[in-house]
């Protein structure tokens, strides 16, 4: 590979872009009122579970609106506090260092990059990748039919995570040095008026982005998760103090999300537009259907294996040679065994 830095353009300041997240997640409140609060609540004999809003989709969103998360968790004498938004996996990491959340869901890639950081939490669960919504997206019309014809175009990615990850995959796949395409670094939620704009030349994204950009007909996949071998697992963190003094609630909770999860992906219907069938939060029908093919196609959280720590090892490795992190970062210290935790078998 060329020794010369790769091209990057920064459009949005990553730190200004956390610090609006993080303050989303958090509100107002400060880490110490917050943890103060916390301890209250733990003395008068009730837990609460710091969790991310979950939106209008997914299990959680279903869970929090028919009430069986928080039945689940009643049981071990716990609540739900649902805390800001769900968003990047970044700003909710440093929301957990502070204190400020207890759980959150993240990729492998933006957990690695986080875990650089003097983290204060473990991964507790993992989701195989999403082969079929992950992956690097072109115009309908766009010439480019292959990742070398990406050589000397402007990618939009999110710096250090899902899609700067799937872009240098990509890249390597195909024996193309960094350097031969400029990454265009956009927050996640803010890219797609640049794509359709065609200031940018393609996207790596997630499903998040993905099944909208499809549905509108204007994009199609250059290369999806699977034609790019993608390792990027989704995974649970958990704050090491709530994991220390609350393992039931741990417990419970990944025991909901994989139950619910496998019945997520028999009827994702049931999964999708949860409170509204109307406005931007609302996938319509064209969306909708992508979603619940790519759904069908998908798998449930489960415990972190032996293999599923050497994935993780590699990805950190393949992060430190993109020079995407200054070190190799040791995700092993980092794992919690949600399987002994859980009475889970295999």
């Amino acid at each position: 590979m060329s020794s010369r830095p790769p091209r990057r353009t920064r459009l949005l300041s990553a730190v200004a872009v956390a610090t609006a997240t993080l303050i989303a997640l958090t509100g107002c409140g400060s880490s110490s009122k917050n943890a103060e609060a916390s301890t209250a609540g733990d003395a008068k004999g009730g837990v609460t579970l710091r969790i991310p809003d979950p939106g209008n989709n997914g299990v959680l969103a279903l869970g929090k609106k028919d009430g069986s998360l928080d039945a689940a968790l009643a049981k071990v004498g716990a609540k739900v506090s649902w805390t800001g938004s769900a968003g990047p996996f970044a700003p909710a990491a440093q929301a957990i260092n502070a204190g400020q959340l207890d759980v959150a869901l993240g990729s492998i890639t933006s957990a690695v990059a986080a875990l650089g950081q003097k983290p204060s939490f473990k991964l507790f669960g993992a989701t195989a990748p999403d082969l079929a919504g992950e992956g690097i997206l072109v115009k309908s019309d766009s010439k480019i039919h292959s990742i070398r014809d990406l050589i000397g175009k402007k990618v939009a990615c999110s710096q250090g995570g899902t899609s700067e990850y799937l872009l240098l995959a990509a890249l390597e796949q195909a024996g193309i040095p960094a350097d031969k395409v400029e990454r265009v670094y956009l927050r996640a939620d803010q890219t797609a008026p640049v794509f359709a704009a065609g200031q940018v030349d393609a996207w790596a994204t997630w499903a998040t982005y993905s099944v909208p950009a499809l549905a509108s007909g204007n994009a199609r996949f250059l290369a999806d998760g699977r034609a790019l071998g993608s390792d990027n697992y989704s995974v649970w963190a958990v704050r090491n103090a709530f994991a220390d003094k609350h393992p039931e609630v741990i417990k419970a909770f990944y025991a909901y999300l994989h139950e619910a999860g496998t019945k997520e992906i028999a009827d994702p219907t049931a999964y999708i537009n949860v409170f509204t069938d109307t406005g931007p939060t609302a996938y319509g029908a064209e969306p909708k259907r992508i979603q619940v093919e790519f759904t069908k196609q998908g798998a449930t959280v489960e415990p972190i294996r032996p293999a599923d720590v050497d994935r993780f090892g590699k990805v950190a490795k393949f992060f430190l040679d993109q020079k995407v992190t200054p070190s190799l970062v040791d995700v092993k210290p980092h794992l919690l065994d949600v399987a002994t935790l859980a009475g889970a078998s295999g």
